[in-house]
């Protein structure tokens, strides 16, 4: 009998542990981007006065493909902080890339991306800047 017992006592900390360990991992949830303002922000290589083009952002997260804006992507969060995201992504058939976005403000980021696009290799900086409502 007191095998059995020590035999259940085993298993039920085993159990227990195995509970423990079972939990959920947290996705990151790019807060940063959350926290810029909606509305049309203007993309400028930095260093020039030249628009490279303007987008309406009613996602923010919309700035971390912006070589390939339409493409089905995955994504992997290498890092997520208050105030800068680095995040890789692999688009099928499309390319992929690696976007850091560092926030100066709610209304003005820095955007670093580098990849593959159409065959092509890119690497730009980029200034964005919200220019006002969409």
């Amino acid at each position: 009998m007191a095998i059995a017992a020590s035999l259940f006592r085993c298993l039920l900390g085993a159990s227990a542990l195995a509970g423990a360990t079972a939990v959920p991992a947290q996705t990151p949830s790019l807060a940063m981007l959350d926290g810029l303002e909606k509305g049309s922000w203007q993309l400028r290589e930095r260093g020039s006065d030249a628009v490279l083009q303007t987008v309406c952002v009613g996602d923010a997260r919309r700035m971390i493909q912006i070589q390939h804006p339409r493409a089905n992507c995955s994504r992997y969060i290498i890092e997520d902080t208050p105030k800068s995201v680095t995040v890789h992504y692999t688009c099928p058939g499309a390319g992929h890339g690696r976007t850091s976005i560092r926030s100066e403000t709610n209304r003005l980021v820095q955007i670093d991306t580098q990849g593959i696009a159409d065959g092509k290799p890119f690497s730009q900086a980029i200034e964005a800047r919200r220019a006002g409502p969409c």
